[in-house]
């Protein structure tokens, strides 16, 4: 474990929860947002149709977890091996309300993915016009302001896209297993209710072996290459 510098580790902390609370409060409002337009007005009226990341932390889950996970990381050795996760305040929405259920249940599952997907897609652009237009380049992207704004971007654009991709595997309680269910025969609901009681259990189990890393990898590795391969 070689030493570790306080200063940069507190300022790259501090970056990754500014992105890491954007990143779950607008998968968050992005699901309490389209339950609204299916006419279940649940979270819209408990205040979380909004990006205030007041409304969408959860202590643990938002705040303890991924400090830990991540001061961890950054010392290295079997601390390391602790999985970097986390998650926000469920969003609470009444499905009785929706106007069409099938539809909306597919939909309200998916906008929370889709709302991070933009967020990416935003950042990567801004993040590419900066590398082709020669603002950001080798001899600058370690020093100054520049350094702080590489950070960001990589942290915002990388962290959206886990998000999205981790909640898009069809594993309860993740947006994905919703989105399988409500096109799978009502014989299968039995096992969806099954793994719904150990869903958790299993997704940790999965980030511990590996299983996650290994789906989201080739993600990073597409977005890596589209942002440093120069387009013209």
């Amino acid at each position: 474990m070689g030493e570790i510098d306080l200063a940069v580790l507190v300022s790259h902390l501090v970056m990754f929860l500014v992105v890491l609370l954007l990143a779950v409060s607008v998968h968050e409002a992005g699901h309490a947002w389209m339950s609204m337009k299916y006419g279940d007005d649940t979270a819209f009226m408990l205040g979380r149709v909004t990006l205030n990341p007041v409304a969408h932390t959860d202590p643990i889950g938002t705040l303890l977890i991924p400090i830990l996970a991540f001061t961890f990381g950054a010392v290295g050795g079997a601390l390391a091996t602790v999985p970097l996760i986390g998650w926000g305040k469920p969003t609470p929405v009444n499905p009785r309300n929706w106007t069409n259920y099938k539809q909306a249940n597919v939909m309200v599952s998916i906008a929370g993915i889709g709302a991070n997907i933009i967020v990416a897609t935003i950042g990567f652009i801004i993040f590419k016009t900066l590398l082709e237009t020669g603002a950001i380049h080798g001899g600058n992207a370690n020093s100054g302001l520049i350094q702080p704004l590489v950070i960001f971007l990589n942290y915002l654009i990388m962290l959206n896209v886990s998000l999205a991709v981790f909640n898009l595997l069809p594993f309860p309680p993740l947006d994905g297993s919703k989105v399988l269910s409500t096109f799978m025969p009502d014989s299968f609901q039995p096992i969806f209710d099954m793994l719904e009681q150990f869903g958790f259990i299993i997704l940790l189990l999965l980030v511990y072996m590996g299983v996650i890393g290994l789906i989201i990898r080739p993600f990073y590795r597409l977005v890596q290459f589209l942002l440093f391969t120069p387009w013209f």
